[in-house]
């Protein structure tokens, strides 16, 4: 297994990120954030992505996967597998499931946009939250942020890298534990317009292991 101590941070803002039609017409997917990077579907250890779904019709299976999926706006999906279904009808509200489910996706309405993380089972293991304070980086090997409402402030240990995050807007970062330091904090609390929201995945390897 090849180990490293390269550490990799990437900044990036939704409305500059590019989109990819899936090959059936339904939707499109913008893909944020994937470890190794330049991985393909079958090769990734763990990935990061929004999609638009414009009309109903069955999932991609992705065996050995575990999925996290969360409605960012629009009317939601009506997800039906053997065994079991759920409504992605509330906004922010995480719901995980297995990639080896064959699972189908019936529209509630017009055009659903929808938050996935994937996670090669028995590498890496997180889970996809949404939070509104401080989060401070360090513990974790690998991770995510994307700002969903309001700005928020990012400020490196060494307090050489300043950034305010506006909705759209995060970054991601791999390497060993303890390797990114820094903090995460919204720039003003609530407001008339609503407290603030941050998309937040801290991961580390299921194993033990050394990043890689």
């Amino acid at each position: 297994m090849n180990t490293t101590t390269t550490m990799v941070m990437n900044f990036f803002d939704l409305a500059i990120t590019p989109s990819t039609p899936w090959k059936n017409g339904g939707g499109s997917t913008q893909e944020l954030a994937c470890w190794p990077p330049g991985a393909d579907m079958n090769g990734f250890e763990w990935r990061v992505s929004l999609a638009t779904v414009d009309r109903p019709g069955p999932f991609s299976v992705f065996p050995g996967i575990d999925r996290q999926i969360m409605l960012l706006g629009g009317d939601g999906l009506h997800l039906r597998s053997p065994g079991w279904e759920h409504r992605l009808d509330q906004r922010w509200q995480p719901f995980a499931f297995s990639g080896d489910d064959a699972v189908d996706g019936a529209m509630l309405g017009g055009t659903s946009k929808d938050f996935n993380l994937m996670l090669r089972r028995g590498v890496w293991q997180g889970a996809l939250r949404v939070v509104g304070d401080d989060q401070a980086l360090g513990g974790a090997a690998a991770g995510f942020c994307m700002a969903l409402h309001g700005d928020w402030q990012w400020l490196d240990a060494q307090g050489g890298n300043h950034r305010v995050l506006r909705a759209g807007q995060g970054f991601w970062w791999a390497g060993e534990a303890g390797s990114v330091q820094g903090l995460l904090a919204p720039v003003h609390a609530g407001s008339a317009a609503g407290a603030p929201a941050l998309v937040w995945i801290a991961l580390e390897h299921s194993s033990g292991e050394k990043y890689e």
